[in-house]
């Protein structure tokens, strides 16, 4: 097995990135509001 040079692994990507996070949360919410509105719907407020 070789010894992978630091330079090397700075140069690896992968993982964990910002935009994918941001994603799943929004995804999330917004599944969780399409649920909450089936189950306890609302009326509009015209005030």
């Amino acid at each position: 097995m070789q010894k992978i040079e630091e330079e090397k692994l700075k140069e690896i990507e992968g993982g964990f990135s910002a935009v994918v996070g941001i994603a799943i949360v929004s995804a999330i919410m917004f599944i969780s509001g399409i649920i909450e509105g089936i189950v306890s719907p609302r009326g509009c407020h015209n005030e």
